[in-house]
């Protein structure tokens, strides 16, 4: 214990017999001045001021330049008094208002560090706000831009775990976050009202639409208004398709090409029979998991096949989907409808699946020629009709019209059949992105003389096309049937 100051903050004592006792009290009560709610003017400021005022207070950053400042170490507190200088011891624990920064500084081993660092711990405080004003509405408030929670590390003397808990008292009270946009809701996310977790959206903040809810006791997700994503894409030519990533699944609806119609018969006498009816493209459908998929797969779109000239129509193409060169699945293209002669006019069949799709009519002449198929295969396109005949008296026939696509579904309707004309066209499908089957080409009807009348196009997508009718200088061409479509569908 010295006899000369006081241990802590070497306050000067007074002697004995001391003379000038002033002196030393001045002394003393300056030094308190200095320590006692210690307020200092700044702590970066480098340039010593020219005319402070008596009193003021600095802390002495490093660089600081001046006749009095510049001899003094980092961190030194400096008090001005009468156009001088003091410097004032600190020791640890002395605590400083900054008044430029608006911060708040204690003296910990022999430096300056911000209080905050050194308090610890700090319990039961009743408002804390962050760069706002905390209220009894909102005891913890928090004004920023950025947050950042993170574990305490093993090493750190942590778990490197880190779990937040909220806790609410009762089944009916609410426990949540509220996403709000310019402080109206548009999110909330919780236990709300009950147990169970939900989410709820808002478009204003009033009216707010379930979004989902997991039950607690089973952990069942039910979705309140839907739930999926669905991608369309239409192929109407040869194409590749990057499986989407986001896909759960793919399913593909595929229509193969229509058959063209078989040509009719001609001659100036005996039995001529128009041209069969193109059969009508095949349908295929599967479902296959996307991450069995992989990357892209390769679309191929059937084509119509040609009406015939003197001749039997064309089959159409088939439309296929494949993967690194193996197909997944084909959608058959319908025969061409048969060439006319002095026999018949066979129809040409649909294309093959299970079952199989509609098939073209066949001539005839002791009657109209036979219509193109629609119930075969209800939500297939319809086959074409066949062309008129001609008999051996040189009564014409009529030509059949064309079945009806998507019987069953959303109908195509089919071309009429020509009597004493060409036949008419097949339509094509009124709501493709519902049913994309086409109705069938009518047939041509006979003429008695001169040329046979032509056959119609099928309509898209996988129409047949219609036979020609039978004549005498020349047989009817056939109708081109009708290209295939397929269609791809992401489902997510």
């Amino acid at each position: 214990m010295s006899d000369d100051h006081s241990a802590r903050l070497a306050l000067p004592y007074l002697a004995a017999g001391q003379m000038q006792k002033h002196v030393t009290v001045n002394e003393a009560l300056t030094r308190l001045d200095a320590l006692v709610q210690t307020v200092v003017v700044s702590r970066t400021m480098t340039v010593q001021p020219n005319a402070p005022a008596d009193g003021a207070l600095w802390i002495l950053p490093a660089g600081a330049t001046g006749a009095d400042w510049g001899r003094q170490p980092t961190g030194a507190l400096l008090r001005a008094e009468g156009g001088g200088w003091t410097r004032v011891p600190a020791g640890d624990g002395l605590i400083a208002l900054v008044a430029d920064a608006g911060e708040v500084v204690v003296r910990h081993g022999g430096d300056w560090v911000r209080l905050g660092e050194r308090l610890g711990v700090a319990q039961a405080l009743g408002r804390l706000g962050l760069g706002t004003t905390a209220d009894a509405a909102n005891p913890f408030a928090a004004r920023l831009n950025n947050a950042l929670w993170t574990a305490r590390e093993a090493g750190s003397g942590g778990t490197g775990d880190l779990r937040l808990t909220l806790n609410k008292e009762a089944s009916g009270d609410v426990l949540s976050l509220l996403f709000q946009s310019g402080w109206g809701g548009r999110a909330e996310l919780g236990l709300i009202g009950d147990d169970d977790f939900r989410l709820k959206v808002s478009a204003d903040g009033s009216v707010w639409n379930d979004v989902f809810t997991v039950d607690r006791a089973t952990g069942r997700l039910t979705v309140g208004q839907g739930a999926g994503r669905r991608s369309v894409t239409v192929f109407t030519a040869n194409g590749s398709y990057p499986v989407p990533r986001w896909a759960r699944s793919v399913e593909v609806f595929a229509v193969g090409g229509g058959g063209g119609g078989g040509a009719g018969a001609f001659g100036a006498s005996g039995s001529r029979f128009g041209g069969g009816g193109g059969g009508a493209g095949g349908i295929g459908r599967a479902e296959w998991p996307a991450e069995l998929l992989g990357g892209t797969l390769d679309v191929a779109v059937g084509i119509g096949g040609s009406g015939g000239r003197g001749a039997t129509g064309r089959g159409g193409g088939s439309s296929s989907v494949a993967l690194g060169g193996t197909t997944l699945l084909a959608a058959l293209g319908g025969s061409g409808g048969g060439l006319g002669d002095g026999r018949g006019g066979a129809a040409g069949a649909g294309g093959r699946g299970a079952p199989p799709a509609n098939a073209g009519g066949a001539s005839s002449i002791a009657a109209a020629g036979q219509a193109g198929q629609s119930l075969d295969r209800p939500d297939a396109s319809g086959g074409g009709g066949a062309g008129g005949g001609l008999d051996s008296a040189g009564s014409a026939r009529a030509g059949g019209s064309g079945g009806d696509g998507g019987w069953t579904t959303i109908r195509a309707a089919g071309g009429a059949g020509g009597a004493g004309a060409a036949g008419s066209a097949g339509t094509a499908a009124p709501r493709p992105t519902l049913a994309p089957a086409g109705g069938g080409g009518g047939g041509g009807g006979a003429a008695a003389s001169g040329a046979g009348h032509a056959g119609a196009s099928g309509g898209a997508y996988g129409g047949g096309g219609g036979g020609g009718g039978a004549g005498v200088s020349v047989g009817g061409v056939g109708g081109d049937g009708a290209p295939g479509v397929v269609w791809l569908v992401a489902v997510g």
